[in-house]
């Protein structure tokens, strides 16, 4: 009983001994300190509509605690707040790092409009002063002007400038009977809950060169959200919509490229989409729901379904480049284009649809078949795919008719690589799509803009090889 309380007794004593010691602290100007980076960039930042975040890690290399100093040299009326193991603030004197441990900083921005158009800069500093030793964190952030569109509804024919980008916050939609005209050169940035819904008609015709073509994106330019697929909705066009025209348009890192839905109101197609890119989308690239459709020049990379046709309707892909790589925001798991004329379990509608001097492809992830057809009803179904690189590895449908085309043939793009996130789906010199194509006439351009017919027969795809 007299050895168990004295060993009792040893080990409170013990545990009372080492919680009361102190840690101590070097005072050395050869103290050791890490900070993780040098400078901190912000990428684009809109101005006016919240703040964006970086972080970086302060690390104690040594075997004794450290004390730091940190001050933000802009004090109050700096554009940028620090946040250092949770506490904000602008000055923060004998911070405590314990030996060999670390502690998380953050820095956020937040930009308030100038007269300038053009894009700015801004920045500022972070003194770390620690046992007479001195370090410097450079802050830089690049700030937009914009127009910002909160829930907007056009109600009258718009046509918007493009002097200054456009933020779109909430969405915006294009009533029935009106025209939205979106002029070459325009950049619009939508949030995460900001669609473009159009129920009247959309006309967006930029020009070949990247300063004038027409930009859609997510509205977050920081890393890593700048590349993530899904960050903002996509645009759709309704049952009333019509006459719509896109034309040298971007639309990037979208949940849905374009969706049209319900047929047209009148002869013409409610979209025609002319050297267009869609890209990184999450879900579907160009999608129709009993709808019309004609697509000319145009690339849809890296998407859930690069096309996805429902319900039927009357569509007509011409020179387009459907191709999708397993990376790491998008896994390929869906074919490159889904087809069905069944509206519902019970009922169909009819479905005619053309694919001409096309690709359609892809690799990674579990899909063998890129083309997945299904006939539904007695209702007119007509599938053709003419001078077309596809991969399928069942036999192909019945009801689809396939001529002079390439079955199971890699394509050979210039480059693919999907660690990077690296593409680019022009081809090389010994592409089987090379002169593959067949020449009707009535394009004499790529999608750069380039001329079509380079030899004796146009190219497979998007793009002509020069």
């Amino acid at each position: 009983m007299n050895r168990l309380f004295i060993l009792l007794f040893v080990l409170f004593f013990s545990f009372a001994f080492y919680s009361c010691k102190k840690e101590s602290f070097i005072t050395s100007p050869d103290a050791l300190l890490r900070i993780s980076e040098d400078t901190l960039h912000f990428d684009t930042v809109f101005t006016s509509t919240g703040s964006t975040t970086q972080y970086l890690q302060i690390f104690n290399l040594n075997d004794q605690g450290l004390k730091i100093n940190v001050e933000l040299m802009g004090g109050l009326s700096s554009p940028f707040k620090i946040n250092l193991d949770g506490v904000s603030g602008t000055i923060f004197n004998n911070v405590e790092i314990l030996k060999n441990d670390s502690m998380y900083m953050f820095a956020t921005v937040s930009i308030n409009p100038t007269i300038t158009n053009l894009p700015f800069v801004v920045r500022d500093s972070i003194k770390f002063t620690y046992n007479g030793n001195v370090r410097w964190l450079q802050l830089e952030a690049f700030g937009r002007n914009a127009y910002f569109l909160r829930n907007k509804i056009i109600n009258t024919d718009t046509t918007f400038a493009n002097d200054k980008p456009i933020v779109i916050l909430g969405g915006l939609q294009v009533n029935e009977n009106k025209q939205l005209t979106i002029p070459k050169g325009t950049k619009i940035y939508c949030n995460a809950d900001a669609p473009i819904i159009v129920k009247g008609t959309l006309r967006a015709i930029g020009e070949k060169w990247d300063s004038t073509k027409i930009y859609f994106q997510g509205n977050r330019l920081d890393e890593p959200y700048k590349n993530y697929p899904a960050s903002w909705p996509g645009i759709y066009f309704d049952a009333t919509s019509k006459d719509n025209i896109m034309q040298f348009c971007v639309i990037k890192n979208s949940y849905q490229g374009t969706i049209a839905l319900a047929p047209s109101v009148n002869t013409n197609p409610k979209l025609t989409i002319q050297e267009c890119i869609i890209d990184n989308t999450y879900d579907i690239g160009i999608g129709g729901s009993n709808s019309s459709i004609v697509a000319r020049n145009c690339l849809v990379s890296n998407a859930g379904y690069n096309v996805s046709i429902v319900g039927g309707g009357n569509y007509n892909f011409n020179y387009c480049t459907f191709v999708s790589y397993s990376n790491s925001f998008i896994n390929h798991k869906n074919p490159v284009m889904n087809i069905t004329n069944a509206a519902s379990s019970n009922t169909s509608n009819a479905l005619n649809m053309a694919v001409s001097n096309s690709i359609l492809y892809g690799e990674g992830g579990l899909v063998d078949n890129e083309i997945v057809a299904n006939k539904v009803g007695t209702n007119p179904y007509s599938i053709t795919m003419n001078n077309v690189l596809y991969k399928l590895k069942i036999a192909d449908p019945s009801f689809i008719t396939f001529s002079n085309s390439l079955r199971n043939v890699v394509p050979v793009f210039d480059t693919v690589n999907t660690g990077e996130r690296l593409y680019n789906f022009r081809h090389k010199t010994n592409s089987p799509t090379v002169n593959k194509g067949f020449n009707n006439g009535l394009v004499s351009f790529d999608l750069d803009g380039n001329p079509r017919v380079i030899g004796s027969l146009p190219d497979i795809g998007c793009y002509e090889k020069q």
